[in-house]
């Protein structure tokens, strides 16, 4: 009596609601690309770009403009998850896109306070050595190969610890809220913990 072929309808296959969609692996993938080229992209500037000698004085306001820009590029992506149509592939994007920015103008910041004032960390840093201090610091491995010994790169290394625990905790609550904001735009409650 309740036979589907004849009535038309289809039994579901997979016992997933047909109403939620699965972002499909060609927007995984494009969100992939581009974490990955953004990655590629801010790592190349980093080595790329021409620092000269500065005074610790430039070096502060490259870290002070540099973190401004951090926060309004975190704003945009925020933005930008609620109004995507894969908000959890976007957040992914987002939080690459602003942890490496974070990393890459510390690493600078370590790289021009070494040059504009020789000896403020234990040794010579070249930018891998700074992108290393910046990625120890940043997990809290802190080897102790390198140091900062100068009260400047004392104080930058504080800001990035401080700045990275906000980064992992508040902006990683941010993007959650951004994810389920998009998810209920769409009429897509995100499951409830």
């Amino acid at each position: 009596m309740d036979d589907p072929a004849a009535s038309g309808k289809e039994p579901a296959r997979s016992g997933r609601a047909p109403s939620r969609k699965q972002p499909d692996r060609r927007a995984a993938a494009l969100a992939l690309a581009r974490a990955v080229g953004i990655t590629v992209g801010l790592l190349t500037a980093y080595y790329l770009l021409p620092f000269d000698e500065r005074g610790t004085g430039n070096t502060s306001l490259l870290l002070t403009i540099g973190l401004v820009a951090v926060f309004l590029v975190f704003g945009w992506e925020v933005r930008a998850i609620v109004q995507s149509p894969h908000p959890r592939l976007k957040a992914v994007e987002a939080l690459v896109a602003t942890l490496v920015m974070y990393l890459v103008l510390f690493a600078s910041g370590y790289y021009l306070m070494e040059r504009s004032t020789p000896g403020s960390f234990s040794e010579p840093l070249t930018r891998t050595d700074a992108l290393y201090f910046t990625l120890t610091t940043f997990s809290t491995v802190g080897y102790g190969d390198i140091t900062a010994r100068s009260q400047t790169g004392r104080v930058a290394t504080m800001l990035q610890m401080v700045g990275g625990l906000m980064l992992v905790g508040v902006a990683a609550r941010i993007l959650a809220g951004a994810v389920q904001a998009g998810l209920r735009r769409q009429g897509r409650e995100p499951p409830q913990l």
